[in-house]
């Protein structure tokens, strides 16, 4: 997916300055879809020059103008089209597990301390998708269906991994689990995906 696509997103809720749609792809977009905020501001200036957003400059008191960028109604049938063609997975590229591959000839504490590293910051981003998930439950748009959608598939991640690290790491090193305080393992049934 270009990068493109996603500023055109955001933009079709509704008029933004470049920050506002850096800031959006901080607090939301961002998690299925990760780009500096030079990209976010050097992209917005091909969506320009290619018809598929305008900007306007809004003058501020006290302050540089800001420049307010909307989607044309080019950009809204570039995001249909886009909308339409096929959709692959993404193919795994993770460091980590090449690392795990080839075990034999790694430090196997590191790799340990890894688990440990990718445990906390799963469940983390997991707390977190649960928080913006909830704001959504009572309502009835379209629009923020497609985003619990998203923070659903988004939360399943999120604890598989926290589930897939915590076995590994009770196989790698069991006297770790028992002396985690900064995480809090799985116990049997519990639900993977909480709501």
């Amino acid at each position: 997916m270009a990068l493109g696509f996603a500023i055109l997103v955001s933009l079709s809720e509704g008029p933004k300055s470049g920050y506002d749609v850096a800031k959006q792809f901080d607090e939301s977009i961002g998690f299925f879809w990760r780009a500096r905020h030079s990209q976010i501001y050097r992209e917005l200036g091909k969506l320009k020059e290619n018809g598929l957003a305008i900007a306007e400059e809004v003058p501020q008191s006290g302050k540089p103008n800001r420049i307010v960028f909307t989607i044309t109604d080019a950009g809204r049938e570039a995001l249909l089209q886009w909308s339409r063609e096929p959709s692959e997975p993404p193919e795994m590229k993770d460091h980590f597990l090449v690392q795990l591959y080839g075990i034999e000839s790694v430090d196997v504490d590191g790799v340990r301390q890894n688990l440990l590293r990718r445990i906390e910051r799963h469940q983390d981003r997991h707390a977190e998708y649960v928080m913006k998930h909830k704001l959504l439950e009572n309502s009835n748009s379209l629009a923020d269906l497609g985003k619990q959608l998203a923070l659903e598939v988004g939360m399943r991640w999120e604890w598989e991994w926290v589930d897939w690290c915590t076995k590994a790491l009770e196989r790698l090193a069991p006297e770790a689990i028992k002396a985690m305080t900064n995480v809090v393992p799985f116990k049997p049934g519990e639900k993977k995906h909480v709501k």
